[in-house]
């Protein structure tokens, strides 16, 4: 007897009572390896499924999109960010692809506040001190000196629902509040904060004390900080990433931390594709870099919400309704018939 139940590929292992879930309400295969699919395998896995559940780590190119069994008519991705799906492709494909926005606002502004306490404080430094050496000689009036939080200017490149939990966090710690964004907030955000709209970029970055980035990766924001963006930070700043890699030129970051125009930065996501930089780890030892596994959203409570969400985007969908988290692509192209 066939089963009425939406068959889906689940690419990568999520929390167990998400799982557990959707082995109830779907016919449900699992990547129990737990890697990162090839698109050979992904193609294996989804013969006669009718739902990709996918993750950040898997290339849903337009050669995979023009390859897909035609049974297949949703991607759920798991996760906010979708820039690993050309939504182009998929939308002309006429594949329907949704997300999990919303969840992440609080873990991830709590992780960017954590880094922003980090980094010029040094926690991460004193502590591998304490670690590698093993003996410490005590207490010094000179000794581990950072810098204060209260009276900097911390600098938001993306005023969304991150960057304002992000702002309302840094506002405890004495920190001014300023902005840029590609539409000003309205009062009832703005004035709360005390936040300063800049219409300027480079001139926001010569300014501030502190810059953190929030804003989505988009054509227009890809490398939004670019080498002449950064070379243009005020000497002696500190730059916060919990977004994406593609949002800063990495080598011209580098560049700027090793002549010491910069004074730290704290990266939960950088270019991973071979490997991390062995200049940023060598900053990283040297204390000038504070890196973290792409941990901004890994809190158990982040993950089974995000679940959720997926779970309520194919049920919506396979009922015939618009789910509420689609997608649409920035420049939709037409549909190509699906046999």
């Amino acid at each position: 007897m066939t089963s009425s139940k939406p068959k889906i590929l689940v690419t990568r292992r999520l929390p167990e009572a998400i799982e557990a879930r959707m082995a109830t309400l779907f016919e449900t295969d699992v990547n129990e390896a737990d890697l990162a699919l090839t698109h050979e395998d992904i193609l294996m896995g989804l013969e006669g499924k009718d739902v990709l559940v996918s993750t950040i780590t898997d290339r849903i190119d337009a050669e995979l999109i023009a390859r897909l069994p035609k049974s297949v008519r949703l991607i759920a991705q798991f996760g906010n960010g979708v820039d690993n799906i050309n939504l182009e492709a998929a939308w002309a494909a006429g594949l329907t692809v949704t997300n999990t926005p919303s969840v992440l606002t609080e873990d991830t502004a709590d992780m960017a506040t954590a880094l922003m306490l980090a980094l010029p404080r040094r926690l991460v430094e004193g502590t591998q001190m304490l670690l590698r050496d093993r003996a410490w000689a005590g207490w010094s009036p000179t000794s581990m000196l950072g810098h204060r939080l209260r009276g900097k200017m911390l600098g938001i490149v993306g005023m969304g629902r991150i960057g304002t939990a992000v702002a309302n966090r840094a506002r405890a710690f004495g920190l001014s509040i300023h902005y840029y964004s590609r539409n000003r907030r309205p009062p009832g955000i703005e004035t709360p904060l005390g936040a300063t709209y800049w219409d300027d970029l480079g001139a926001m970055l010569a300014a501030v004390d502190i810059v953190s980035l929030h804003t989505p990766l988009t054509r227009d924001t890809h490398r939004i900080l670019s080498a002449r963006q950064l070379a243009s930070m005020k000497k002696g700043a500190h730059l916060i990433n919990v977004s994406r890699p593609e949002l800063l030129d990495e080598e011209a970051l580098i560049a700027q931390l090793e002549a010491g125009h910069l004074a730290g930065a704290a990266l939960d996501v950088f270019d991973n594709t071979n490997g991390i930089n062995p200049r940023l780890l060598a900053l990283a030892e040297a204390g000038r870099v504070v890196l973290t596994a792409h941990m901004a959203s890994a809190t158990l409570e982040a993950r089974v919400e995000m679940g959720e969400a997926v779970i309520v985007n194919i049920r919506t969908f396979m009922d015939g309704h618009q789910p509420p988290h689609r997608l649409l692509p920035e420049t939709p192209i037409p549909r190509a018939a699906r046999a």
